[in-house]
């Protein structure tokens, strides 16, 4: 019997694929942004798995369920962190409704798996 790990979950696999289209979008950002939002930002949007993944290592559901909270407070930040991107206009519409559907989507997921796994 194979033993589950936060591989598996969709959450992660979709968080993962969060990160990838993050540095897809930052990586044209101002060079002078390197150590500031684009850092910020994708610092935000590897927390997201990063938070999945510990959560899942652990030994109860209210440390998994800690760690997840972690997670949806990254995608917070990463979601307010696009719409200063945006605002400063170093994104288009078209990144912002891409990035803005998955992380919607993610926290509707994460706020989801907390419930069903609340003590």
């Amino acid at each position: 019997m194979n033993m589950k790990t936060h591989k598996d979950l969709n959450i992660w696999k979709i968080s993962m694929n969060l990160v990838t289209l993050t540095y897809q979008i930052t990586k044209n950002f101002p060079k002078e942004e390197q150590y500031g939002l684009t850092n910020q930002i994708r610092r935000s949007a590897i927390s997201v798995p990063s938070n999945i993944a510990e959560g899942s290592a652990r030994a109860s559901q209210k440390e998994l369920v800690y760690f997840l909270h972690i997670a949806l407070g990254s995608l917070a930040e990463l979601e307010t962190q696009f719409i200063i991107a945006k605002n400063l206009e170093f994104i288009t519409t078209n990144d912002e409704e891409a990035i803005n559907k998955t992380i919607t989507s993610l926290i509707k997921m994460l706020s989801a798996y907390i419930k069903t796994k609340r003590i």
